[in-house]
């Protein structure tokens, strides 16, 4: 199964709902709380100048109109994800974390 795919079934499991968007158009309306993730860049190892593993780095974003949310916290309990930043916009908080899966 694409790597992609299992990532968004486990984000959908750790939301406890399918409010979980990848790369959403502008049309599509969100349901909070929610998370909206996209492709950031890729993580490249290298072995004799070859590249030997190549990861995808995604950008996580958890919003959620709840100030207290524990969903940012399961998020960063995630393998290889790490806090970004926090923003407020029409009273929706917004958790931005880097993953790498």
């Amino acid at each position: 199964m694409d790597t992609r795919l299992v990532l968004q079934t486990e984000l959908e499991a750790l939301l406890g709902s399918e409010n979980v968007y990848f790369q959403p158009p502008e049309t599509v309306k969100l349901v909070y709380p929610c998370i909206v993730y996209s492709r950031d860049s890729f993580k490249t190892i290298f072995a004799n100048d070859i590249p030997y593993i190549i990861e995808a780095k995604y950008s996580v974003t958890v919003i959620d109109p709840n100030p207290d949310s524990e969903i940012p916290v399961k998020v960063l309990n995630l393998p290889m994800c790490t806090f970004s930043r926090h923003f407020t916009i029409n009273n929706l908080n917004h958790y931005v974390f880097k993953l790498i899966y």
